[in-house]
């Protein structure tokens, strides 16, 4: 019998079966939920390491200052003057951060610097020095992690740590007396003076780079006499005035000039104090912007009389906390919410407290 033609003829092939639109919608649906659920921890993670890299900055800083006391037995000045005279160039000595190089594996650039000159001036400023990057300076989450301009060429690098110099007072010129902090002009403290002791005295903090901040206005020393310190922002931002008179901020990041130059000793490059707990917004607004700003009534050296005030608060950009170092070596984060009282009293270096930070 003839085969059937039907059962002869070749098998047609069934069709493919793609995705349709509705299929195709619920897999992107689902690929976003899961960048969504996966990008925050990614974040976190990389924030956690930021983190972790910053407490090594501090502790590294702190056990330079240690290794500077074993060396020249006491903790370095913030910067050197002579009482009864004011600075001749603008920038008369080196901070804290430039004479512990040596101790930050920094040798290289220790040598070709004189810490009792300008460092702005020859001939340090064509040394190259003040210009570098050093890494343990700065925080990994520090957002403007960028060379200060000046006349739009290269003028020196900014850092994210500063030196604890007190709670209010800072300095008079006139007589050579500093702050209750760990630094000031000219102090040569040795562990025995950190009378509160060593472990509850505050070493170093974080603050940020490219800080908007107000100097050189009258001195308030009559309204807040040492020891008492402004309570509130505002009072700070009173004294700095709504038109300053030597304002370093404006529109631009590089108009915000706090906290961009390692190798100054004043307190608010070099500094902060404890007028004010970790991260609190001192708001000013100038120019129809409003700046959360450092304070310093008077830059230490530019005056042979007139006393220094500052109101220069830790800042991070870790949500929520600062990390900071005990004049111990010891390293932790304080949260935001310390108590204004626990945080001046850490500042000081004998003022008779026995608070710890835990």
């Amino acid at each position: 019998m003839a085969p059937s033609p039907i059962t002869t003829g070749r098998r047609r092939p069934a069709p493919r079966r793609g995705f349709t639109l509705v299929e195709l919608l619920v897999v992107i649906a689902i690929i976003g939920t899961l960048v969504g659920l996966l990008l925050p921890a990614v974040q976190a993670a990389r924030e956690a390491a930021r983190r972790t890299g910053c407490h090594n900055n501090v502790r590294q800083l702190a056990l330079a200052v240690h290794n500077y006391e074993g060396a020249r037995r006491h903790f370095p000045p913030s910067m050197i003057h002579a009482p009864g005279t004011s600075f001749v160039s603008n920038n008369g000595s080196w901070g804290i951060l430039g004479r512990i190089l040596p101790f930050v594996e920094e040798g290289n650039a220790a040598v070709k610097i004189d810490l009792e000159r300008a460092w702005d001036q020859p001939p340090n400023s064509t040394t190259g020095v003040p210009t570098t990057r050093v890494g343990i300076f700065l925080c990994p989450s520090e957002k403007n992690d960028t060379i200060r301009l000046k006349n739009n060429a290269p003028f020196v690098y900014p850092h994210t740590y500063g030196f604890n110099f007190g709670t209010w007072f800072v300095y008079d010129p006139a007589t050579g007396n500093g702050g209750d902090g760990a630094f000031h002009p000219n102090s040569r403290f040795k562990t025995g003076m950190f009378t509160d002791g060593l472990s509850k005295t505050l070493c170093l903090a974080e603050v940020k780079a490219f800080t908007a901040y107000v100097r050189n206005t009258a001195d308030p020393g009559a309204t807040f006499p040492a020891p008492l310190p402004p309570t509130l922002p505002a009072e700070v931002a009173a004294l700095a005035g709504g038109s300053p008179s030597d304002p370093k901020l404006g529109p631009t990041t590089n108009d915000c000039t706090g906290h961009t130059e390692w190798p100054d000793g004043r307190v608010h490059h070099a500094g902060f104090t404890t007028v004010f707990t970790p991260n609190t917004r001192v708001p000013l607004t100038v120019g129809g912007i409003t700046h959360d700003i450092d304070y310093n009534s008077r830059q230490e050296g530019n005056s042979a009389t007139v006393p220094t005030f500052a109101a220069i608060t830790a800042r991070s950009h870790h949500a929520g906390t600062v990390a900071v170092a005990m004049m111990d070596g010891s390293v932790r984060a304080l949260g935001d919410d310390v108590a204004l009282a626990v945080w001046r009293a850490l500042g000081t270096r004998s003022g008779g407290e026995t608070t710890s930070p835990e």
